[in-house]
């Protein structure tokens, strides 16, 4: 048995410095192919009225935006993740957009500690600058095969941003009674019950504060670093998934002969995240009062 053990250690620390030894050659980088995919619940986009012919329709229509392939460049330190052009569904920028936000390439720097973020908004172009997202990561010795190559389970407890709106999901209205939270009914709630007046959306959905974020890392490429925003682990991070979104490494091609540059995106109003989430939730409150005016208008007449 002691063998048996000494020799499993002995093939991890092969492993580590086989990898450590092709990261230390010049001009290292490494590309990855992540597939990513969101599910929904209709439900909670007003779909509870829908025929079932309906449902497909949008969600045909949503396909593009919920199942995406994106492209990870990376190096030592730097890396940038963006979407494959090459795959974008016919359409493209024309084709179903939620809320009207397009993100862009996302740069990270973990030496530096660095994230810039292109990102649209509203037809207005903004670039994030700040410093990495910080998760605290709890290793639990789990371990999976992704591919050829082994990976280990990482947990950690992530807050939701305002933009976040894979994770929306219908407000549960038992569950805030029995919490003691407010539970008269509004003058929004009373006109909804109206059989001539539209419900509020933004009565009937909300986003969670926090959700559980799990990865799966691989030590055999022992890079700082992962898809989007996600980070801080000893080995690249091959999956994640984080509420109803679901992030898979499908493809790793190490040195590549063709090496796409890992720039910084240049483009747009220079924003912290913490401004930008503001101006998500200011823009959010403006389409909730334009839809209350429009429903008192709706009455007067």
């Amino acid at each position: 048995m002691k063998l048996k053990s000494v020799l499993k250690n002995l093939a991890i620390v092969l492993v580590v410095i086989t990898a450590s030894n092709t990261l230390a050659q010049d001009g290292f980088q490494g590309q990855a192919i992540y597939m990513s995919k969101t599910t929904i619940d209709m439900d909670n986009f007003g779909g509870r009225e829908m025929s079932p012919e309906r449902k497909k329709m949008i969600m045909e229509r949503m396909k593009s935006m919920l199942e995406k392939t994106y492209i990870l460049d990376f190096n030592k330190t730097e890396s940038i993740y963006k979407e494959d052009e090459a795959l974008e569904a016919p359409g493209g920028p024309g084709g179903f957009r939620m809320g009207g936000m397009s993100a862009g390439p996302v740069y990270k720097n973990v030496k530096e500690n660095r994230l810039v973020q292109d990102q649209e908004f509203f037809g207005k172009q903004f670039l994030i600058k700040d410093s990495l997202p910080t998760l605290e990561w709890k290793m639990s010795g789990e371990s999976k095969q992704i591919g050829k190559y082994t990976c280990f389970k990482a947990t950690a407890i992530k807050k939701v941003d305002a933009a976040d709106w894979t994770n929306m999901r219908r407000r549960d209205r038992n569950k805030e009674k029995k919490e003691g939270e407010e539970t008269e009914t509004t003058e929004v709630e009373k006109d909804s019950t109206k059989t001539d007046a539209p419900k509020d959306p933004f009565e009937e959905i909300e986003i969670p504060k926090e959700i559980e974020v799990t990865a799966w890392y691989t030590m055999d490429i022992p890079v700082n670093n992962g898809p989007g925003e996600y980070w801080g682990l000893p080995g690249l991070i091959l999956e994640v998934n984080s509420g109803r979104t679901t992030i898979l490494c499908s493809k790793i091609v190490m040195n590549p002969s063709d090496k796409n540059d890992i720039d910084e995106p240049t483009k747009g109003k220079e924003v912290s995240m913490e401004e930008y989430q503001e101006t998500v939730k200011k823009k959010m409150e403006e389409m909730r009062e334009m839809f209350r005016s429009r429903r008192g208008g709706g009455r007067r007449n």
